[in-house]
Parts: C-alpha cells; structure tokens; sequence
C-alpha cells in the first residue's frame, strides 16, 4: 500500500534515529543539493566500467535520476568503480521490448524534458551553450556506434563537447562527467528553480534510509505500526 507523504515524513523521523548523527546530517547536505532539473538517459550501454563511472558522476554532481534503455544490451554495473553510488540515485529501467527507446522518450517528455542528444551534429550547441532554462535529459549512446537513428531524429536538440586534439571522441565516462559537471554548475548559478520539492526530498530520504539501515524492511514495518496506533 502507497504510504501518505504525512506517514512518509514519520518513517524518516523515526528512520533516522536509526544512523549516525554525522549520517543525518550529511543525508540534509546532499539532499539540499539534489536535482532533478538535469537528468542522464543511457542508450544501450554494455561496457561496465563505463557505465558504473556515469552513475558515478551523476552522485557527485547532484543529479538524481539516470534512465537506462536497455535494447540489446543489459546495463552492468561494477561495483568497484560505482563506489555505491547507485544506492543514492533513482535509476529507472526501460527493457520490456526490442526498441525501447520511443517510450522513455515519451516518458521523459510527459515529465517536462527536453531531449538533448549528445552528438557531434550539424546544428549541435556546444556544452557550454545549450540552454538550462527548462528542464534536459542529456541522452548518451554506446562507445563504439554512438547513438541510435531514432535516438537523434527525435531528440529536441543536440550538444557537443568542444575537443581540441585528433581523436574523434571521449569515451561516454568522460563525456557524462564534463557534461554533468559543466551544467550543474551553470544551473546552480542560474535563477532556474532547480531543486527538489520537499515531497521528492522526502521520497529520496526514505529511498537512502532503506539502503542504508541493516534488514530496513523489518524496521519499517515496526515503526509503521506504531505511527498507525
């Protein structure tokens, strides 16, 4: 049963007196800092080195949600270079046909996306160009073939990182954490409203809380029955 955002609010009170003090206060530091204004789509990536390490980046800059398409590749995560960040992010998983790619991006629109390709395009606007000002989900395709047609056909925009040397490309890590770090830091400078709303914070809390305290299910159901007594 879905729980009221009042209960939600008791199970992080009461959660919480379950961590380290250090613990609750850096969970309020983070939180503070969490966004969802800027999001990372992955399109079929398979290299778990790679795609550990943009779940890595998405932690350190703040943003919250990566969307994973999985076609024909099933997104691997290696722990040791994830460093557990995918305890603190909301990954969502798009897998249930053969091209799954046309309903993440309807999902994403109907949130308030825009669609921004990464892609050296034509008409592509440089990293420290593309505009911030409403919501983007930064799209990023496999190493070695890059983008599906689909994927860039329908995208509302394109973005390229500026390069300077002979190799044709970053490697997706790379591009994710330039792209994330660059954006992130425009936005927060920026009069954009791009924090979370304390409902979203709260979801996240209990979302860290659950992945954080030792068999938190049993917990859970305890503290629940004594909110509802």
């Amino acid at each position: 049963m879905e729980l009221s955002y009042e209960e939600k609010c008791r199970l992080v009170e009461e959660m919480s007196k379950f961590i380290t003090p250090r613990r609750q206060q850096l969970f309020q530091q983070v939180i503070n800092l969490r966004t969802r204004h800027i999001t990372i789509v992955l399109e079929n990536i398979f290299q778990p080195h790679n795609a550990s390490a943009v779940l890595r980046s998405c932690d350190l800059t703040g943003v919250q949600d990566v969307h994973i398409i999985e076609n024909s590749n099933t997104y691997t995560i290696n722990p040791d270079v994830a460093m557990g960040a995918y305890k603190w992010l909301t990954i969502n998983k798009y897998n249930a046909t053969d091209n799954n790619t046309p309903e993440t991006y309807d999902i994403l629109r109907r949130q308030g996306y825009k669609i921004v390709a990464t892609t050296p395009h034509l008409e592509s606007s440089n990293l420290d160009e593309i505009a911030i000002d409403k919501k983007i989900a930064l799209v990023f395709g496999t190493e070695l073939t890059g983008l599906t047609p689909f994927a860039i056909e329908n995208a509302d925009a394109f973005m390229k990182i500026p390069m300077s040397g002979f190799t044709e490309s970053y490697n997706i890590s790379v591009s994710a954490a330039l792209s994330l770090y660059t954006l992130t830091q425009r936005m927060r400078l920026s009069s954009v409203n791009w924090q979370l709303s304390e409902i979203e914070k709260t979801d996240i809390l209990l979302q860290w809380l659950r992945n954080t305290i030792n068999r938190s299910e049993v917990l859970e159901k305890e503290l629940m029955n004594k909110i509802n007594t």
